[in-house]
């Protein structure tokens, strides 16, 4: 903890403050420490239970992720309300889990929209990797009737899936476009040269493109 206390900026913070996090720690600076530190699990309990940022990050790099059981995930996610502990819980554990399949039925169809938002982070993965099984035109039914009325974090990950459903089916694509058209969401988002837009249609169309080309 005083190792992470000294490689805190105040600048650093600054920045992360804009995206609801809550921390000032370099994120390579914080990987260097994971490398050295290498797989603790023990560790990576307690430096999750103090509650702080940094540490949390610190605990999802040096963690063994299929050393965690069903209900210690879920836990943790409830617990993880800064965006950057959310996505590396649900990327860097969550995933490689043995229980990602039981926890993404079960946090879609929950009611807190932050726990929400990982299902669909989770249905997005199987829909680009493992999509049998997974009924895509309900899904694309879903997020029609719902992505435009989610709250921040749900919209982003909702879209996301639509996005990732027309990207790798070329079947359900035109559909996929034409609920992003209808719906508008993102459209607008201010996008830094060279980055793709997150508006459903320009992404999946930047996405087929480079499949084509590559």
């Amino acid at each position: 903890m005083a190792e992470l206390a000294e490689l805190e900026d105040p600048r650093t913070r600054e920045v992360n403050a804009r995206h609801g996090d809550d921390h000032g720690v370099n994120l390579g600076k914080l990987r260097a420490l994971a490398k050295r530190l290498r797989t603790q699990q023990d560790l990576a309990r307690q430096l999750w239970q103090t509650g702080d940022t940094a540490a949390r990050l610190l605990a999802l790099l040096v963690c063994r992720p299929k050393a965690f059981g069903r209900a210690e995930l879920d836990t943790m996610l409830r617990e993880a309300r800064t965006p950057k502990v959310h996505d590396w819980l649900v990327n860097y554990v969550v995933k490689k889990s043995p229980h990602a399949e039981e926890l993404r039925l079960a946090w879609s169809a929950d009611p807190d929209p932050v726990v929400a938002s990982a299902g669909w982070a989770l249905t997005t993965e199987r829909v680009a990797k493992r999509p049998e099984g997974l009924d895509l035109a309900r899904l694309l039914d879903v997020v029609e009737a719902e992505l435009r009325g989610a709250p921040d974090r749900l919209q982003w990950a909702m879209n996301h899936c639509l996005a990732q459903i027309g990207i790798t089916h070329a079947e359900h694509r035109a559909r996929a476009i034409d609920i992003g058209e209808r719906l508008e969401v993102l459209k607008d988002y201010p996008t830094s040269p060279g980055c793709t837009s997150p508006y459903a249609p320009t992404w999946i169309a930047e996405m087929v493109r480079r499949q084509h080309d590559g």
